[in-house]
């Protein structure tokens, strides 16, 4: 019997239809649902979850993130997709990654705290709520800090305030500020994907000006062999959200420490093929593939 994946995201969109092509060229077929078709049932007779691509699925796939609306939809968005994804995964069906760790990787500050626990180098970082709190927590870190959204990816919304800047911490951020020590770097920085057992290494360098090395704000990259200590800060950053598909993002700071920037549970691998070659995404599809029930 033919194996079913449903793969949740844009079904225009490039990782999407990269890991559908996978699937397929495996034997099994492959169905994208956007988040905004998924629904689910109670106590009714038939399918307890639609549509019913999603209802028989061997296996899920997470493409893409699950709060799409406006900032003030966005939380029941979030809550409902994730609870629908938890439920699927209770009443057997596989999910990659699961739900729990992609609850807990939408949340910087979760991601954080569960990384600090397992005794991984993180920055200093407060997490507060109004605008007293948050220069007292710049003042903590010494002024020079980096404010990032708690839900973000790709460099949006990361603001550097630099000591002596007087500017209100709390505007724009919706009551949450999560202020991080800014570390000085070499201008570069490391994404590994973890797939399972296997890992993908590629240095981000820094756009001329930017101090972020995000690709999509024009940063370069190029393929990395990683050293053996920095493999083992992405697995045991990867098993802290327990996220066996995991985008890990390494700092090198000036200073000599390796710090664990973030952990992505729903990484993006087009930049890192482009440098490293196809095998990224054959990876990907293997590890969806061998999640299958079968």
């Amino acid at each position: 019997m033919t194996r079913r994946a449903c793969i949740i995201g844009e079904p225009g969109g490039w990782h999407a239809r990269r890991l559908a092509a996978g699937l397929v060229s495996r034997g099994l077929t492959a169905a994208i649902v956007r988040w905004q078709a998924l629904w689910a049932a109670v106590a009714l007779d038939g399918p307890r979850f639609g549509p019913p691509e999603v209802a028989a699925a061997d296996v899920i796939a997470v493409r893409g993130m699950p709060g799409t609306s406006p900032a003030d939809a966005r939380l029941e968005e979030v809550i409902l997709r994730m609870d629908v994804l938890g439920r699927l995964a209770a009443a057997g069906t596989p999910v990659v990654n699961p739900p729990r760790a992609l609850e807990i990787a939408i949340d910087k500050y979760l991601t954080l705290a569960l990384l600090a626990e397992a005794g991984l180098p993180v920055p200093r970082t407060l997490v507060v709520q109004d605008a007293a709190s948050a220069a007292l927590a710049r003042a903590r870190l010494g002024g020079d800090c980096v404010i990032k959204p708690l839900f973000g990816s790709r460099g949006r919304g990361l603001v550097r305030v630099a000591a002596g800047d007087a500017s209100d911490l709390t505007t724009g951020t919706g009551g949450v500020v999560y202020i991080q020590e800014f570390v000085p770097h070499l201008g570069w920085d490391v994404r590994v994907l973890v797939v399972g057992e296997r890992l993908f290494g590629m240095r981000r360098h820094a756009a001329p000006g930017e101090w972020r090395t995000n690709l999509a704000l024009g940063g370069r990259a190029e393929p990395l062999a990683l050293p053996e200590e920095w493999a083992t800060l992405a697995r045991r950053a990867a098993n802290a959200v327990g996220a066996p598909l995991a985008g890990v993002d390494l700092l090198p700071a000036d200073d000599g420490r390796v710090l664990i920037l973030e952990v992505n549970a729903v990484p993006g691998w087009r930049g890192l093929e482009s440098v490293v070659g196809p095998e990224v995404a054959e990876a990907v599809a293997d590890h969806v593939a061998a999640a299958s029930r079968v």
